[in-house]
């Protein structure tokens, strides 16, 4: 029989061999690579199957060889228990992964999962109002009570010590700030780093605890019945103000605040009386064409002279503020808001014209018909637009004498 090799390698051995497979008895071998790196592995058999199991890199600064024989030494008393030290040493690196893991979670709060959630979404929010309302709203109501706690321990009763103080009476408020922790909560679950429900779902939970909100009393915004539009467009043609015409391009067009003070000059086509808002200035994130009416186009002529990149400037520079036509109307003594003007619109293309419910609504840059319909509808019903703000821009100046015009502008605010 072979003489059993054992202690088959020296010191001078390990830090000078080349590179290949060197055994040194009992399972113990010496491995350098072609690049010179050395180390040490155990070999076994265990229920018929030959294993190897590192024990760390060999030569200056690793394992010394009379470490790695005391190594394999306690590995080979395992095995003769029975016991796969390969197996053991991943198990225990599993359990070491999963308390890391724990420790990861436990340490991630609320507030930290709100700020990365907010983070990774605001790019995509429409303004910075809205942004900046998640912010605040979180900060008032939310942090003070969970911001610090673990995020996977939130529950139920949390969400209602946050909510009951204020559902009833500041129930919008309440309602979005409920909204804001489900998304932080639906957020964190994907990342791993809760599980279960949501405790802050309202339909078959929140909503169960809860009484009814009280509806708001604000109502819609306030509208001027279309009746008195033309009126109104006749005095508000004896401003010289800037904040006067855009109010009335806004009435005319019946298109949004933002949208009428965000416009440039690039978006406008004078000679095609036509004004184009991209998708990123609009609500619904599409394209909007609007036919402007003679009036219309009246206006941005008269505006030619102190043109800027915006089509209604402020008097300092950059586009008018989002105040100017709503401080307008109260000094005008009007009980209506900017918006309300869609309103009157669109009560008077209903009850006074026959255009059909779909130009109507388009007029108004709202979202028609099912999915399946929009799937196949192509255009915009552009001329028949044209038709009808024609007819809107004629009843607003029924109360003008025929020899009206756009005042010359005089820089004052109105």
């Amino acid at each position: 029989m072979p003489r059993k090799l054992s202690n088959a390698l020296t010191p001078l051995t390990v830090k000078n061999a080349k590179p290949g497979r060197y055994a040194d008895g009992g399972g113990l071998h010496l491995l350098v690579k072609e690049s010179g790196a050395r180390s040490w592995v155990y070999r076994f058999m265990l229920k018929g199957q030959s294993r190897d199991i590192g024990l760390g890199a060999a030569g200056a600064g690793g394992v010394s060889l009379a470490d790695a024989r005391d190594k394999a030494a306690a590995l080979r008393l395992k095995v003769k228990a029975g016991i796969d030290p390969l197996q053991e040493r991943q198990q225990k690196a599993a359990e070491a992964l999963a308390a890391a893991q724990a420790a990861h979670v436990a340490s991630v709060t609320f507030k930290s999962a709100a700020e990365a959630y907010i983070k990774a979404n605001e790019g995509s929010w429409r303004n910075d109002k809205h942004r900046q309302q998640w912010r605040s709203t979180l900060a008032s109501y939310v942090y003070p009570v969970i911001g610090d706690l673990p995020v996977a321990q939130i529950a139920t009763g949390h969400v209602l010590s946050i909510l009951e103080p204020i559902w009833q009476q500041k129930p919008e408020t309440a309602g979005r700030i409920r909204g804001r922790i489900e998304l932080v909560l639906d957020a964190a679950k994907a990342r791993g780093l809760r599980d279960g429900e949501n405790p802050a779902r309202f339909r078959g939970h929140i909503a169960q605890i809860l009484p009814a909100r009280p509806r708001l009393s604000r109502g819609h915004h306030k509208a001027m019945p279309y009746e008195k539009v033309p009126a109104f467009v006749a005095e508000l043609r004896t401003r010289q103000a800037t904040a006067a015409l855009a109010l009335e391009f806004t009435i005319l067009t019946a298109t949004r605040t933002s949208e009428v003070l965000g416009a440039t000059w690039q978006e406008v086509d004078l000679e095609r009386a036509l004004w184009t808002v991209p998708a990123d200035r609009m609500k619904a994130a599409r394209e909007h064409r609007i036919p402007l009416s003679p009036r219309c186009v009246e206006i941005l002529e008269a505006l030619k002279p102190r043109r800027t990149a915006h089509l209604f400037p402020a008097d300092k520079g950059g586009k008018l503020s989002g105040m100017a036509m709503n401080m307008l109307l109260r000094r005008m003594k009007q009980d209506c808001t900017v918006h309300g003007f869609r309103s009157s619109f669109r009560d008077w293309a209903a009850e006074c014209t026959g255009y059909p419910h779909e130009v109507c609504e388009m007029a108004l840059a709202h979202t028609i018909g099912s999915k399946a319909e929009a799937a196949y509808r192509r255009g915009d019903l552009f001329e028949k637009r044209r038709r009808l703000m024609n007819d809107w821009a004629a009843l607003c100046d029924i109360a003008l004498s025929p020899a009206s015009n756009v005042s010359p502008l005089r820089g004052a605010a109105a």
